[in-house]
């Protein structure tokens, strides 16, 4: 857990990541959710996180078929921000997901923050609406379907 709340600290992380909320090991243990630390070269420098759209109560995107699935991530390692590793990141989960059988995977980042929308659109994601006012925040949602 250190390093991942390392990472929340760091201004590019906090700009866009809710620092409130540091994690603690029981966070790992939620069954409606799944938490990464993502490596490449045996060098960690990620987090990602997926979940069940339908577990946690009221939801935006409740209106998605049973199965959705939620995404959240970001690269804690700044030197690799605005290199392609995170829309590949994206790509692999979504990847993941559908080979699971999720219909559909959403996603719900900051309408201001280019880069993560850029991002989710290089791995196919669109927007499904304005930005809105949610409990966790003002976001974008976004959704990728799978064909």
């Amino acid at each position: 857990m250190a390093v991942l709340n390392a990472w929340i600290a760091r201004t590019h992380v906090a700009e866009w990541w809710d620092v409130s909320e540091l994690y603690e090991a029981s966070d790992l243990s939620d069954p409606q959710a799944a938490l990464w630390i993502v490596s490449l070269d045996a060098r960690d420098f990620a987090y990602a996180q997926d979940y069940a759209v339908h577990g946690f109560g009221p939801h935006h995107f409740d209106y998605l078929p049973e199965g959705a699935r939620g995404i959240d991530q970001f690269i804690g390692e700044a030197d690799m921000v605005g290199r392609g590793y995170g829309s590949a990141l994206v790509r692999q989960q979504v990847a993941r997901l559908f080979a699971g059988g999720a219909p559909v995977v959403c996603t719900d980042p900051h309408p201001e923050n280019a880069r993560a929308i850029r991002a989710y659109q290089k791995a196919g994601f669109v927007a499904a609406g304005s930005a809105m006012d949610t409990p966790w925040g003002r976001i974008l949602p976004m959704e990728c379907w799978r064909s």
